[in-house]
């Protein structure tokens, strides 16, 4: 009921930025948390970021915590991962998520979302 579309990303030097986008879309959707995760070759999938429902709160992985920002434009239905000071282990497929439904709190495990985008590859090269 939901769809999730990730645009942007793709290859970028180390120390370098890259904004990737979330548009999301269906009859069943409103306005709720929202997720990135990404996983890399040989790895789970992990969590990197949310934001709650109106853009008040965020929570961060400790890996990305001052490079990575999180945002959202409830007007057009979508998040944003504004991705800074890029390194190498950045370097992973990214992953937009939301949860079937709002939730009092932000939810930070691959369990708690339903509904994922195609995911986008981030290259970061050394």
């Amino acid at each position: 009921q939901v769809q999730l579309v990730e645009s942007g990303g793709g290859l970028v030097q180390a120390g370098g930025s890259l904004r990737l986008s979330c548009a999301a879309s269906g009859r069943t959707f409103s306005p709720r948390s929202m997720g990135w995760f990404r996983r890399a070759p040989g790895k789970e999938r992990e969590f990197i970021t949310a934001i709650n429902w109106d853009g008040t709160s965020t929570t961060y992985a400790d890996s990305v915590k001052g490079r990575f920002t999180i945002s959202r434009d409830n007007a057009e239905n979508t998040v944003y991962l504004q991705m800074n000071s890029l390194k190498p282990e950045d370097t992973a497929v990214y992953y937009c998520a939301a949860p079937e439904r709002a939730r009092p709190t932000i939810r930070t495990t691959v369990y708690d979302y339903q509904y994922w985008g195609q995911g986008i590859q981030v290259t970061v090269s050394s």
